[in-house]
């Protein structure tokens, strides 16, 4: 099966890779102005957005959706930009064929295992999930604000939910697969080697995901790697500094 995508632009190949609980949709600011310059795939990842539910949800069968879609596309290499989860996908792709791989830019994730804190979360897509008295977007928004404090991530996560064929409100992503999953999405990718190719790790000044006592792990497995840090954004440094984000993708792929 493949990955849903949209494609736009012309030039070099790039492929996006949002982030969990998102969609390509996520990546559309990055897209649009990588477009000027380069072919963009922008993908739905397995779970996610328009593309195919499974069981199986770990980093190298991740890792070679993206491979087999770009064989499908006759993409024989690649630019490769991820967020957060998005990024552990496009580190395990540089580490399973790094000769399909240009470079790499990583946004805001470590190749490291993390503690789980998406409970709240979590708990809050249930709710909804769970809701028989749902009729509007703005009732699931006041159902999740039990859990989640940000209106911001709210109105993330309620871009992915949509009306079924019944007209009954649903998430597009798989919760159930995905939380049953969830500990190997925030484990580490699969790492057998050092990955050579040029890469970029762009990181929220203020988000605590990417730490300094990463630095060791990144450099273990990406020996060529640089770092970037936008100011005055956190985990959503796409969303929050579009422009610096750009900006810093296209100065280090071009």
């Amino acid at each position: 099966m493949l990955l849903n995508y949209s494609q736009t632009g012309h030039g070099p190949n790039v492929v996006l890779i949002h982030g969990l609980f998102g969609s390509l949709d996520n990546l559309n600011v990055i897209a649009k102005a990588l477009s000027e310059h380069f072919t963009v795939t922008n993908v739905d990842l397995r779970n996610h957005g328009h593309s195919f539910h499974d069981e199986t949800m770990d980093y190298p069968t991740m890792a070679n959706d993206i491979v087999s879609l770009m064989d499908h596309l006759d993409i024989s290499h690649a630019h490769l930009v991820g967020h957060s989860m998005g990024g552990k996908v496009a580190m395990q792709v540089a580490m399973l064929t790094q000769q399909r791989v240009d470079k790499l830019v990583v946004l805001d994730i470590a190749p490291v295992t993390y503690h789980a804190r998406h409970d709240a979360i979590i708990s809050a897509l249930n709710a909804v999930s769970n809701s028989t008295q749902l009729q509007s977007r703005s009732d699931a928004d006041k159902l999740m604000a039990a859990n989640i404090d940000e209106p911001g991530v709210r109105q993330f996560l309620l871009k992915s939910l949509a009306k079924n064929s019944e007209n009954k409100f649903e998430w597009r992503f798989n919760l159930a697969v995905i939380s049953a999953n969830y500990d190997k999405i925030i484990s580490n990718i699969n790492e057998t080697h050092s990955c050579l190719c040029d890469t970029l790790f762009i990181k929220g000044n203020d988000s605590d995901y990417v730490l300094p006592e990463h630095k060791e792990a990144i450099m273990k497995i990406f020996p060529n790697a640089r770092a970037k840090v936008i100011h005055g954004a956190g985990h959503w440094l796409h969303a929050q500094k579009p422009q610096a984000v750009n900006r810093s993708i296209i100065d280090f792929l071009q």
